[in-house]
């Protein structure tokens, strides 16, 4: 009505208007301002290290108890069909940062060596790769890593970092630059390459016999030989003893160290308090930054061998130690859950629960199972093609936002994961590269029915094993295997003799045509299909093989971070706390001393 009285009450009409101007712009900022505080959540993701998917209470298991992460299933939705991109630490886990397939950034082997064997080796994740993180932190996040890294540390000196969490995206890094070794328990069960430490150890004892036959008969006169020739044996044989020695007889100092930001503090780790030093440091972070949005990515050292297990949870399951270490791990999932419900920050964080890969078959310790289970899918960690190595649990929660309770059959990925936090986040996807994962709002809030995956691409290193094609107009998924690992025994589903299934050589069969199977009907992959059986066969197998072709032309040369020069033990480039090579310190004890 005041509308009309412009000329007999302007006062009146000057005051409406203002009252008007301000409800209209109440109404314009209230909905930004939920918009903004719904896009931009704080994160928390959780990454075990090994876990196989048939671990969890939720994904069938019954007999190991998972609480913590079965109550995060039924608060949020549970992914049935999420998937690693490699089936070994260092190339799936720069899959999860980055979003891309490892070999688009180097990080996949066309060798034996599939990760990173040292802190004091060149090869890492380039800097020139852009993590989730990185854009998290240009958008205003503070940006947290705890635990495992795993994607090098340094490139040219001791202290350029150029790998290192901090160049990539994180402001602060507390955790371990490399992975859990059974050497970082010391363990006579050597887990860095132990066929190939057996290989130089014997070699070492050939030479060392061949200089006390040539001494012995020099000596007792039995034959004729210059002492220079002797001692130019001797030298040798000892100077290659040093060449190898240096670094594998060395593993517990070089590799298995505890890091804060750039700082060592300790070397070795004391593995009897690592969980709860990190358990510490990710609750700090979260009350450090409970009043700005952040990230934190806590990739958890459970369940990869030793099994580091605190006495509180010795003997507590039905699996033996391998059982206890998951248990532990989910009560390190409920502190980190309560932690951040007790700030007030559940509606308010998208948490996400995932593995990098399937579960280690050939982990033993005597008659003892170190590994995990990997449910109903043949395979396991080391085998790039098979579902049981890079079939993994997925579990997202954002109560208020995503429904609780439910399941997603479809398609999906860890890759996935770096362009729904960017999204979400209020980032821009790079557009200079190649991402392959797809946002997974539309599944998770229920708003799409179908994947945005058509093909999947699963590599063994840089070699191709399978591809996966998600026929959509049959909701179909078929796979197509090119080389299989050889089991050994062949009844075993695991490569037991060699330790890891190998991705070339004589340890694979190829496979021409492909090996195929309908996962929607068979996803233990135990009845391949044929030209006999199937009367798609011909076409399916057509199709994806003109998918690789398409594929293999997005691909671009990178430098390889694992070839045998990056991969090998540098001394320059070794971390330390000390001066080199007197390595050792205790950080964490004289700091909690200092705090007594």
């Amino acid at each position: 009505m005041y509308l009309f009285r412009t000329w007999g009450s302007h006062g009146v009409y000057q005051g409406k208007q203002w009252s008007c101007l301000n409800i209209w712009i109440i109404l314009y900022l209230f909905p930004r301002t939920c918009i903004s505080n719904l896009s931009k959540p704080n994160f928390l993701l959780i990454l075990a290290d090994d876990l196989g998917i048939g671990d969890v209470g939720c994904y069938g298991n019954d007999t190991i108890r998972t609480p913590n992460i079965d109550g995060l299933a039924k608060e949020g939705v549970r992914l049935t069909q999420h998937i690693a991109a490699a089936a070994v630490c260092t190339p799936s886990r720069a899959a999860f940062l980055t979003g891309r397939y490892p070999i688009r950034s180097g990080m996949a082997s066309d060798t034996e060596r599939r990760v990173l064997f040292w802190n004091a080796c060149s090869g890492g994740l380039p800097p020139n790769e852009t993590t989730f993180a990185r854009i998290l932190q240009q958008q205003g996040y503070s940006t947290g890593l705890v635990g495992k890294w795993h994607m090098g540390v340094n490139c040219k000196s001791r202290r350029d970092h150029c790998h290192h969490p901090l160049n990539h995206g994180f402001d602060y890094f507390y955790g371990m630059p490399l992975t859990l070794l059974n050497e970082c328990q010391g363990t006579d069960d050597p887990e860095l390459a132990k066929s190939l430490q057996d290989t130089y150890w014997l070699y070492t004892q050939m030479i060392i016999l061949a200089v006390l036959t040539l001494l012995i008969g020099k000596l007792n006169n039995l034959f004729s030989v210059n002492w220079k020739i002797i001692i130019y044996v001797a030298i040798c044989g000892l100077l290659y003893f040093i060449s190898w020695f240096s670094s594998y007889g060395f593993t517990k100092y070089w590799n298995c160290i505890l890091m804060r930001n750039h700082d060592i503090t300790e070397q070795p780790m004391n593995l009897e308090k690592t969980t709860s030093n990190m358990l510490k440091e990710a609750v700090s972070f979260i009350e450090r930054n409970k009043h700005r949005p952040f990230l934190l990515f806590v990739s958890l050292l459970h369940v990869h061998t030793p099994l580091t297990t605190t006495e509180e949870f010795l003997g507590r399951s039905r699996h033996s130690l391998y059982g206890d270490n998951v248990e532990e791990m989910d009560w390190v999932v409920g502190k980190l859950l309560d932690a951040i419900d007790k700030k007030g920050l559940k509606n308010a964080t998208f948490t996400y629960f995932a593995s990098d890969h399937g579960g280690a078959l050939e982990a033993h310790r005597g008659n003892a199972r170190m590994g995990g289970w990997n449910g109903i899918y043949k395979g396991g960690k080391g085998m790039g093609g098979w579902e049981g190595g890079i079939r993994v649990p997925g579990i997202v929660r954002w109560p208020g936002v995503l429904p609780a309770g439910t399941v997603v059959d479809e398609l999906t990925s860890l890759m996935d994961i770096f362009p729904t936090v960017v999204h979400l986040a209020g980032g821009t996807v790079p557009q200079d590269r190649a991402i392959d994962g797809h946002t997974l709002l539309p599944l998770l809030q229920g708003t799409g029915q179908h994947t945005r995956h058509e093909f999947m691409f699963h590599y063994c290193g840089v070699f191709l094993h399978a591809v996966r094609w998600h026929q959509k107009d049959r909701g179909t998924t078929w796979k197509a295997h090119y080389a299989t690992p050889v089991f050994q025994p062949e009844s075993s589903g695991a490569c037991s003799g060699r330790g890891l299934c190998p991705c070339f050589g004589d340890g694979v069969t190829h496979h021409d045509p492909p090996l195929l199977f309908d996962l929607s009907q068979d996803p233990s992959e135990t009845n391949p299909l044929s030209a006999d059986t199937e009367p798609s066969f011909d076409a399916v197998t057509r199709k994806i093989g003109e998918a690789v072709e398409e594929h293999r032309r997005t691909l671009t040369p990178v430098p390889q971070q694992l070839s045998p020069y990056n991969n090998i033990w540098k001394p320059w480039l070794q971390p330390c706390c000390g001066t080199f090579p007197f390595c050792w310190c205790d950080e964490e004890h004289n700091r909690a001393d200092s705090i007594l």
